[in-house]
């Protein structure tokens, strides 16, 4: 047989997986897997250790910087989750040496493995890390000011709200943070409910989201006193019995029971609405309809598992507060403003039933919210712990003609300071840059 022949019946040799390859020393392929087995638990560790806790005094010193206590939390959250992470890292580091003293499969694949899940891990604690370097990041920006004195507003809110009521109740801390957010409505994340944004992890403190488009005009801030309603209706427990009353009190009056069910599923939006115009006064009805007045396709359609009242009878639910406030003609005038606008609701989609009984239902539903006594207030009306009427009017009134002239408004509380640029505005005091500018500068250095 010739030699080709033999040669031809010789067995091919195949490529076979190493199985048990030995120590990497004097390994050819040596080169290039140590460095990479060391880079892999190196990289995993500097990354863990760079999502540290913020340091004191890190987004500056002034008032404008986030309190000692918002920093706090933060840092109480990341330590919490950096634990974690850094026993990932753990992991990986002792799954490398057993690598490099034994490069077998297995141990390069527990190396990959365990650093994928410590890679999971580390976009996740980077993600909570990242959302608030960049929330304290921009009170270091030109925007600061504007900030703190959404922040000043807010905090007024939460004083005035548990100094009236006639029980006592743990202090909540910290205050809410204000944030400036391009793109996006008015929004808060009420404390202690977890948010994506957070990895599903609990939220420290309340969060106002402000768009830039409000923030330059601050006559439209009446945006700031809605969305810390929503975190008092939580924090002065009236999350749960509000809806329940209101329900109740509407079946007793006669309502359908699907009718009743509609105004239960719009009370959080409600509630904040009318503590929002008890908070900041007339102002805040016609910084209300700045948001509600679009297009009549739009003001008149309904949502079926929509949160908000339906554009048009949002409108008439401060309409009658504020009424009940002793504004009846500044209602009334508000009010046939915006059945010109909206003549026939009809034409909508707001079902009959809804439509037929609304205003039945926004009286009930007014006085439930504001005028009927609750045991976690101390058996006060909202009505009662955040007090505004005519007296209070004419402050914001003074404090307008003020804060047009460039003069100290005084000791009007911050968040009459809404209502008092609103009032300059409306009435041409002065040029809205003038009104702007007066107006983060007297809450700014207070």
């Amino acid at each position: 047989m010739s030699t080709t022949a033999e040669q031809l019946r010789t067995p091919r040799r195949t490529l076979r997986p190493q199985q048990n390859a030995g120590t990497l020393k004097g390994h050819r392929q040596g080169s290039v897997l140590l460095p990479w087995l060391r880079g892999q638990a190196i990289n995993v560790t500097r990354h863990a250790a760079a999502l540290r806790p913020f340091a004191r005094g890190e987004f500056g010193t002034d008032a404008a910087s986030p309190t000692e206590g918002h920093v706090k939390e933060v840092n109480k959250l990341i330590t919490e989750l950096r634990a974690n992470l850094l026993q990932k890292a753990n992991k990986v580091t002792e799954a490398v040496q057993a690598a490099r003293g034994r490069a077998s499969t297995r141990n390069l694949q527990a190396v990959v493995t365990y650093k994928e899940r410590a890679h999971d891990l580390v976009r996740s604690v980077e993600q909570v890390w990242d959302f608030y370097f960049e929330l304290f990041g921009q009170r270091q920006s030109r925007f600061a000011d504007w900030l703190l004195s959404c922040d000043r507003i807010a905090l007024d809110c939460y004083q005035v709200a548990f100094m009236g009521i006639a029980t006592p109740k743990s202090i909540p801390a910290p205050p809410p943070f204000s944030y400036m957010r391009t793109g996006f409505s008015p929004a808060t994340f009420r404390r202690g409910i977890p948010l994506r944004r957070l990895g599903r992890n609990l939220n420290p403190f309340p969060l106002i989201q402000l768009p830039y488009h409000r923030l330059v005009n601050p006559w439209t801030l009446g945006a700031v006193l809605h969305e810390v309603s929503h975190n008092t209706q939580n924090d002065l427990g009236l999350a749960e019995i509000i809806p329940r009353q209101i329900g109740e009190r509407l079946l007793r009056a006669g309502l359908p029971r699907s009718v009743a069910l509609v105004w239960v599923r719009w009370n959080r939006e409600t509630f904040a609405d009318l503590s929002g115009l008890l908070l900041g006064g007339p102002a805040v009805v016609a910084s209300l309809m700045d948001i509600i007045g679009r297009s009549p396709q739009t003001v008149v359609a309904y949502n079926p598992r929509g949160p908000h009242p339906t554009p048009y009878l949002r409108a008439f639910i401060s309409f009658e507060l504020l009424r009940r406030m002793g504004f009846p003609e500044k209602a009334e005038q508000a009010r046939r403003a915006w059945t010109r606008c909206y003549p026939n609701p009809r034409r909508g989609t707001i079902p009959r039933a809804v439509l037929d009984t609304a205003e039945h239902a926004i009286r009930v539903v007014v006085d439930t919210i504001c005028y009927r006594p609750y045991e976690t207030l101390g058996n006060k009306c909202l009505s009662e712990v955040i007090k505004f009427g005519p007296k209070e009017q004419l402050l914001v009134e003074e404090a307008a003609r003020r804060l047009a002239a460039g003069n100290d408004p005084g000791i009007i509380p911050e968040r009459f300071l809404i209502g008092a640029s609103r009032y300059a505005f409306d009435g041409k005091l002065a040029r809205p840059e003038a009104i702007k500018e007066n107006f983060y500068r007297e809450l700014s250095r207070r």
